[in-house]
């Protein structure tokens, strides 16, 4: 009886601590050279969001990163079905405070009306990057194109059409929320930087292994990509192993 007893209190504790585990708000710092990144804008930051399903975001991780973000990126995954909309509104007027705002579509995203969603976004002021770019550009004529695929597990995705609207001469970010793009990423299409989630990072992990990697940043031939365990949860509100994480991202050619 006090073997079963003990038995209870361990699950009943496990649990406890991964709630807990999936609750935590948590920014990555990192900073990324480039040898081609363009000298005049001498840095780019990003704050990169991405899998935030039914998570309220913290208001107090907003604050952790204002005044050092010039960008917020967020990788899909923004809601899915039961999430009321008023709670997709108040996250992304929290995201949209740190500066402009950008978006792709991920595959749960579309459980919900999407025309609604759609909206919403614009209504807000959030640009869509649904296989389309943008492009910043330095008072010296140096360019940053920033690329956004939709998603492919709805097989919405083109990269063609993205890479039509960024400029050849740019330095090319691009965002996909699954990082199964890297695979249609030929060389001359000359991207830089990737930046994705959907996986979770595995999200449940026993003894380092889980359904998919933890979430890092990793080199794929010429390109750099970076897997976020992603902020919320799917399916149950639980992690082990693979923490939320968000990122501060620094894009910069200078290693000081």
């Amino acid at each position: 009886m006090f073997y079963l007893y003990g038995i209870i209190i361990f699950v009943l504790l496990l649990f406890f601590y991964m709630w807990r585990e999936a609750h935590r708000n948590s920014v990555k710092e990192d900073i990324i050279y480039f040898q081609d990144f363009p000298g005049s804008f001498k840095q780019f930051r990003i704050f990169f969001i991405s899998d935030i399903h039914r998570r309220k975001v913290s208001q107090q991780m907003i604050n952790s990163v204002m005044g050092k973000v010039d960008i917020v990126v967020i990788g899909g995954d923004l809601a899915e079905k039961g999430v009321p909309l008023e709670r997709v509104k108040d996250n992304i007027l929290r995201l949209k405070k740190l500066g402009p705002t950008y978006f792709v579509w991920g595959n749960n995203d579309y459980e919900l009306d999407y025309h609604m969603l759609d909206a919403l976004l614009l209504d807000s002021g959030i640009k869509i990057l649904d296989n389309t770019a943008v492009i910043f550009e330095s008072q010296t004529g140096d360019k940053v194109a920033l690329l956004g695929v939709d998603d492919l597990n709805e097989q919405r995705d083109r990269l063609d059409l993205a890479l039509l609207d960024a400029n050849k001469a740019a330095f090319k970010i691009l965002i996909s929320h699954d990082p199964r793009i890297i695979r249609k990423i030929k060389p001359e299409d000359d991207i830089q930087f990737v930046l994705s989630g959907h996986t979770h990072g595995g999200q449940i992990r026993f003894l380092n292994f889980g359904l998919y990697e933890k979430g890092k940043i990793s080199k794929r031939g010429a390109t750099t990509l970076l897997v976020s365990n992603g902020y919320g949860t799917t399916a149950v509100p639980l992690r082990l192993g693979a923490p939320p994480e968000t990122h501060l991202l620094t894009l910069t050619g200078v290693n000081k």
